[in-house]
């Protein structure tokens, strides 16, 4: 059995070298791949608007139509980027879909497996946006939506995001926020962590307990992404399908 867990492409147009590297990437997989996590912000936007004014997503939804046509299960963490999924990945693509958290065993290991967005506690701005988007009123709200709400809204999120991401990695030590969570995953008797979000690449064991930690980097200018093959966790590069250590 073979899973991968990837994160993070932040995609926005067809022509960009991220978007053609995904869609190579996804039709290569096609009868070799048992399970795809999408970790989270694989858009840099989407929300399941029933209009779909997204159409410059439709390669990707037909690669992925295509990987589960080929047996694939589809398993999706929803991030801050891309959340309320709608029916397009619940009953097309028949995707699960997570909207927080979840623990899973895979192959026999029992791994925490989380978008990452909820990770740090401290940046409570951040906390309390999330807390609003996903409530069950915006839920129910995006039904009623005008499509041309949907770049207004993204528009608010791209400039929110992007203007704080540098601040944020100079505030905080991500490294040491994610190893200090892994512990407390750890002690709940989790075999290890994968979390997206962060866009740091990182493939850690905790110091004398087996315990692993994978964070996906992302699929911008790293091309990371996680891969469990018998049991054994890797962080892999596109570029080179070589594991980093």
């Amino acid at each position: 059995m073979r899973a991968i867990f990837l994160a993070d492409a932040h995609l926005v147009s067809p022509d960009d070298t991220n978007y053609r590297l995904l869609l190579r990437f996804l039709r290569e997989q096609e009868g070799h791949l048992d399970v795809l996590y999408l970790m989270g912000d694989l858009f840099d936007f989407w929300v399941g608007f029933p209009s779909h004014p997204f159409k410059q997503y439709d390669s990707v939804l037909d690669a992925l139509d295509r990987l589960v046509a080929s047996g694939c299960r589809l398993v999706y963490y929803e991030g801050n980027h891309d959340f309320h999924l709608g029916v397009i990945f619940s009953q097309r693509l028949k995707a699960e879909i997570h909207t927080g958290p979840a623990i899973e065993t895979v192959q026999g290991k029992r791994l925490y497996i989380c978008h990452g967005d909820q990770i740090n506690r401290e940046d409570r701005s951040y906390r309390l946006l999330r807390f609003l988007l996903r409530s069950r009123l915006v839920a129910a709200s995006v039904s009623r939506f005008p499509p041309a709400w949907a770049s207004a809204i993204r528009n608010c999120l791209q400039k929110r995001s992007r203007a704080g991401y540098t601040v944020k990695t100079a505030r905080w030590d991500y490294r040491r926020i994610i190893l200090d969570f892994a512990e407390s995953i750890r002690q709940q008797g989790c075999d290890g962590l994968i979390t997206g979000h962060f866009h740091l690449a990182l493939h850690e064991c905790l110091p004398a307990t087996g315990f692993t930690v994978l964070s996906l980097g992302d699929w911008m200018e790293q091309f990371t992404y996680g891969e469990i093959l018998d049991g054994e966790l890797r962080l892999l590069s596109y570029s080179s399908a070589e594991p980093i250590s």
